[in-house]
């Protein structure tokens, strides 16, 4: 195309002459620039100056439809090279910035369900039932709420990091603070009162899923990550096993899944029958709980669950402690099952490299440590010999009982969240086999050891108190 002659014309209106010119280009030149990329033409070619006219400015004109005039953030996000020029405190600061972006989703929409569940468990039985005591407690339906929403529309990924959150983190928070309910002589008498129970479940489930294991035809790693899941603590046991026995990734992942679906179906169901077979005992019911459950996070929730459900919150106490006792297990089970499996293996690699960290939760130290914490406070006539009021010390007991609550109730909703029972048909009905086996069993000999024994248990749990 020809190039064009520019001229100079003054730009008349009804009252005369502007008193400047400005140069425009005829239309053919104009032609091939978006009206979006006007201004940024006409700065670098010299054709409208922004300096001799703004109204001649064709930017102006994208923001007449914003507020008062103030123009449109475009680019709210920062672009790498402004991140990459921060240093120090201001890197840090993004960085976390950053971080609780990531998690803000997944975590408020967990804390939203167990919101939804105390608001729906209210207006079930005071508004609805007028009762004083709603017959559905608040964690169940923030689980099944959970469930629902996951199985229907589906979670995107943007939940993911602040779910996850929630099952590492607010979970163990939650488990940790629940040891300021009990004093060390508490935690002592009903760890010393469930240890027989504990230690004839963990051997039954070695013993009878090992062999149900081998009659149902599972590779033998996937037998021995399902046996210790059943007979210790769940997902947590099978993924600090699984690299001591070389398991694989799909190993490990079909014991996890297994693990989980049964674990969840005790969680919602073991306290409803730990009520009728125990008939209101809530040390036995705790007891029950503890041992029957594969998973802490569930034992905690089916705790909960009961102490809400039946208004004994002493159940919720002696299931946790039955089960981070179970849980110390692991500093023994695990080197045994790797010396099981490698037993005629040419690799002897021990099980020496397993990190301490691995068998012993820093949650379990953390009840621990709470349950010292309170047992200190407790000690002569005012709490820590005078240093805080008797009423303050009831209100830090009772704040960290309530949190302690919420954040089992919000992990809770992040196991229904992240439960996705369209994966039973991955799975297979060998492992499938295999696990409702393992909890039966399990669930069978507690219960009949505990109808048993359950009585001179609790009469030695008070003795050491």
């Amino acid at each position: 195309m020809a190039s064009a002659q520019v001229k100079n014309d003054a730009i008349s209106t009804s009252e005369g002459s502007w008193p400047f010119n400005v140069r425009i280009a005829p239309a053919q030149v104009m032609e091939p620039l978006a009206e979006a990329d006007l201004w940024h033409h006409a700065a670098m070619t010299g054709e409208i100056p922004s300096s001799s006219d703004p109204y001649a400015n064709p930017e102006l004109f994208r923001f007449m439809g914003s507020m008062e005039g103030v123009p449109d953030f475009l680019d709210l996000a920062e672009t790498p090279a402004e991140r990459a020029a921060r240093e120090g405190w201001r890197a840090s600061g993004h960085g976390w910035l950053e971080a609780g972006g990531k998690i803000a989703p997944g975590l408020l929409l967990a804390f939203f369900l167990a919101l939804l569940g105390r608001w729906a468990s209210e207006a079930i039985g005071a508004g609805a039932l007028g009762l004083e005591k709603s017959p559905i407690s608040p964690i169940l339906i923030a689980i099944l709420a959970g469930l629902v929403i996951r199985n229907t529309v589906g979670l995107p990924s943007v939940y993911e990091s602040g779910l996850q959150l929630c099952l590492k983190k607010v979970l163990r928070i939650g488990v940790a603070l629940l040891g300021i309910r009990l004093s060390l002589y508490g935690v002592g008498g009903i760890g010393l009162a469930a240890l027989p129970i504990i230690v004839s479940c963990i051997a039954a489930a070695l013993i009878i899923v090992r062999w149900v294991s081998r009659a149902l035809a599972l590779p033998s790693r996937l037998g021995i990550l399902v046996a210790v899941g059943t007979a210790i603590c769940g997902n947590t046991a099978i993924v600090a096993t699984g690299p001591v026995i070389k398991a694989s990734e799909d190993e490990i992942a079909y014991a996890v899944g297994t693990i989980t679906v049964f674990g969840v179906l005790a969680l919602v169901v073991h306290p409803f029958v730990a009520h009728a077979i125990f008939g209101g005992n809530g040390f036995e019911a705790g007891l029950f709980l503890g041992t029957a459950i594969h998973d802490t996070a569930q034992v905690a929730g089916a705790g909960l669950l009961y102490a809400q459900q039946f208004a004994d919150p002493e159940v919720l106490d002696i299931a946790t402690v039955t089960k981070l006792v179970r849980n110390l297990f692991m500093i023994m089970v695990i080197p045994l099952m790797a010396m099981v499996y490698q037993r005629g293996e040419t690799d002897q690699a021990g099980a020496s490299g397993i990190p301490l960290r691995d068998l012993v939760p820093v949650f379990v130290l953390g009840f621990i440590a709470m349950a010292a914490f309170r047992t200190v406070g407790d000690m002569g006539d005012a709490p820590f010999g005078g240093l805080i009021s008797l009423s303050a010390w009831d209100s830090l007991l009772t704040g960290a009982s309530s949190l302690s609550a919420w954040c089992l109730t919000v992990a809770m909703a992040s196991v229904g969240l992240g439960t996705q029972l369209s994966r039973l048909r991955g799975l297979g009905l060998r492992p499938l086999g295999a696990g409702l086996a393992a909890a039966l069993v399990v669930g069978l000999l507690s219960a009949g050891l505990i109808l048993a024994f359950g009585s001179d248990l609790e009469m030695l749990s008070q003795a050491v108190q």
